[in-house]
């Protein structure tokens, strides 16, 4: 489904390349996790993939197609759900949708009762008409997941999906985002919630400095790594205990 060639970003100004020489293959139905600790470069690396930010030097394919050359399939194929809500505050949970959901061409009926369908499961219905800036961090969380999912994206991406929400919200995004995988939606996914990856994911890889650290299953990785017990073993013995404030 996704395959990253020696991809490197370099932005303007900086010192070191934020991701370096990043080669990477992900399997089509996998959850796959990109762990490291701040400034290891996760963003960066989701960002280039949903072509948010040009690469330096690399290249990669989403299911055989690049960018360069096939723009717009790769829009209908992906779905972003970024680390900041993108979401406009003045605007009600249900115009949001609707507005999200015209980008990526639907309309009419089809698209009131697909944001309908989705605000139901994800407990939203009775909010529909309520402005984002009333919602709590976790409703905020749960909208900005149905907008990036109105079309059914065959790969989606989610950069801190669960940051910052009750434990109630992110159960509900966690279980509809494995709903969403067993029928057939790839995800590709960043976190600090070590805990959280270990069950959700089916492989990660830990990056530091831009660079796969390691890679592999959860539990594999913990079984490999002497005295590990758990994936938050596995990451501290990978890229230390040192504090990594970024800005």
């Amino acid at each position: 489904m996704l395959q990253i060639q020696q991809l490197s970003k370099k932005y303007k100004g900086a010192e070191n390349f934020s991701v370096s020489n990043l080669s990477l293959n992900i399997e089509d139905g996998e959850i796959f996790g990109i762990l490291g600790p701040n400034g290891a470069g996760k963003t960066t690396l989701i960002s280039m993939l949903c072509s948010l930010i040009k690469p330096t030097s690399g290249s990669f394919l989403i299911n055989g197609l690049n960018y360069t050359n096939n723009k717009q399939e790769l829009k209908q194929l992906i779905g972003i759900v970024p680390q900041e809500y993108a979401l406009y505050p003045s605007l009600t949970a249900y115009e949001n949708l609707h507005y999200f959901g015209s980008m990526y061409g639907l309309k009419g009926k089809k698209l009131k009762n697909t944001i309908c369908d989705y605000l139901d499961k994800l407990g939203l219905s009775e909010f529909s008409n309520k402005k984002i800036e009333v919602f709590s961090g976790g409703m905020k969380r749960r909208i900005n997941l149905i907008a990036s999912i109105l079309h059914q994206p065959k790969i989606l991406f989610l950069d801190e999906p669960t940051v910052g929400v009750d434990v109630q919200s992110k159960n509900v995004i966690i279980k509809h985002l494995q709903k969403l995988n067993k029928e057939g939606t790839t995800i590709v996914y960043t976190s600090h919630h070590l805990n959280e990856a270990e069950k959700f994911c089916t492989r990660v890889a830990i990056i530091d400095h831009g660079k796969i650290i390691i890679k592999g299953k959860p539990s594999e990785l913990i079984n490999n790594k002497e005295n590990a017990h758990n994936l938050e073993d596995v990451f501290i013995a990978f890229t230390g205990k040192e504090l990594r404030d970024h800005v």
